[in-house]
């Protein structure tokens, strides 16, 4: 996750807690009311932060399905120009499998 996204999301958050606080503070309602309106803006961050969420992984998904694929094709133009070279074509894809594993692995933290 990026520091921009990181930071949008503190943000949001930081937005959210002071506008329930002002909220609260100068709210004409009763307390059942107020409540039910802190309840939902609630639901609403909730909705807001599970969408960016999505998004994000959305992307992620979507980065590693084109990574693959762009492997894949390098892998196929490898072995097709240089199959005498096999030794070196296998240490190579071993390397990179390691890569993506460490990646991905980063990734399910």
């Amino acid at each position: 996750m990026s520091s921009k996204t990181n930071s949008s999301i503190i943000a949001l958050l930081a937005g959210a807690a002071i506008g329930a606080g002002l909220g609260i503070l100068f709210a004409p309602d009763k307390g059942s009311k107020t409540r039910e309106k802190i309840k939902d803006g609630l639901d609403d961050i909730k909705n807001q932060a599970q969408n960016k969420w999505d998004s994000i992984e959305d992307e992620t998904k979507e980065k590693f399905s084109r990574t693959k694929e762009d492997l894949k094709e390098t892998v196929e133009s490898l072995l097709s120009n240089s199959s005498y070279k096999a030794e070196e074509a296998i240490s190579f894809l071993e390397e990179k499998l390691a890569e993506l594993k460490r990646e991905n692995a980063k990734l399910q933290k």
